[in-house]
């Protein structure tokens, strides 16, 4: 692999320390040009299909990946160029819109807990159960009109908040110890960045579709989400489901650290094929000669 890269930088296993101040939405370039970029990408989809073809076979351990971001970061454009070279059959993604009414008559984590990848699968999450400590604190409204929550629960926001990233943090570590590894991204997209990319969507005919107003309004937040962001970071990363925030100015950039990150993830979780019994063996020469004898 021709990229030199220190995921430390990116990777918080202890969320007290992270500041959203500090953290970067541009780092120096990875790639010389397309042609060395495309090289990368297409190694590192080598690398994590081998990985995944290992977890599937295993059929121990679990992958969930959580994508994160404010609108125009590229979020949809990440999951695809990082994990387009992996086999479906291993991979599930979801996409989580605005709850259904079905949705809102459960608790907040249910549409999310119902579709977390099996054993030897890698599931994908285009947003999340973290939307509930985001957008619903960022529009308090959320939590007390639409939800309908009981008003024990409602009357103190504040404490519902700090609640939820209680529920969320021990919900990964009973996913991590029943054998699903969580790995959370923070595509870090600058608030001038983001204005060009929503231009850009205005000025594009074939962009057009993923403009949308409400983006724009939600921009005059913009404090009050990295804030949000912040304290949920600080609460939920832990070693073993941490968060990696990756600058996403870069697009490039933002897929090669997602990749790299991915890659060192299933790594460290000591992927490989399963040994076989001698009896199963025996079975397999058995089978093998039977072959070779037909006339």
């Amino acid at each position: 692999m021709k990229l030199k890269i220190d995921l430390e930088d990116y990777r918080i296993a202890k969320g007290r320390d992270f500041r959203v101040r500090k953290a970067k939405t541009k780092t120096a370039k990875l790639y010389a040009n397309e042609a060395h970029y495309n090289e990368l990408i297409a190694q590192f989809r080598e690398e994590i299909d081998d990985l995944q073809q290992k977890m599937y076979a295993q059929d121990r351990q679990g992958l969930l990946l959580i994508f994160q971001a404010m609108d125009g970061a590229g979020k949809d454009s990440t999951i695809k160029h990082v994990m387009s070279g992996v086999n479906t059959q291993g991979v599930e993604c979801h996409a989580f819109k605005r709850p259904t009414d079905d949705e809102l008559n459960h608790d907040f984590m249910w549409r999310h807990s119902r579709v977390m990848p099996p054993r030897g699968r890698i599931g994908i999450f285009n947003r999340s159960y973290y939307e509930e400590v985001l957008v619903c604190r960022v529009h308090p409204e959320i939590v007390t009109s639409v939800q309908r929550l009981p008003s024990k629960t409602t009357s103190d926001l504040k404490q519902l908040f700090k609640d939820r990233l209680k529920d969320i943090r021990n919900f990964e570590a009973y996913s991590d110890r029943n054998g699903i590894r969580i790995v959370k991204f923070f595509l870090h997209v600058s608030k001038e960045e983001q204005k060009k990319r929503f231009l850009a969507r205005i000025d594009t005919p074939s962009k057009n579709w993923k403009f949308e107003e409400a983006d724009v309004k939600e921009r005059a937040h913009w404090d009050e989400y990295m804030e949000a962001y912040q304290d949920a970071i600080q609460e939920t990363a832990t070693q073993e489901c941490p968060w990696y925030i990756v600058p996403a100015d870069d697009k490039k950039n933002m897929r090669l650290i997602v990749s790299a990150a991915v890659l060192k993830e299933m790594q460290s979780m000591k992927l490989k094929y399963p040994q076989l019994p001698a009896e199963q063996l025996a079975h397999l020469q058995t089978a093998k000669k039977m072959l070779l004898d037909e006339s």
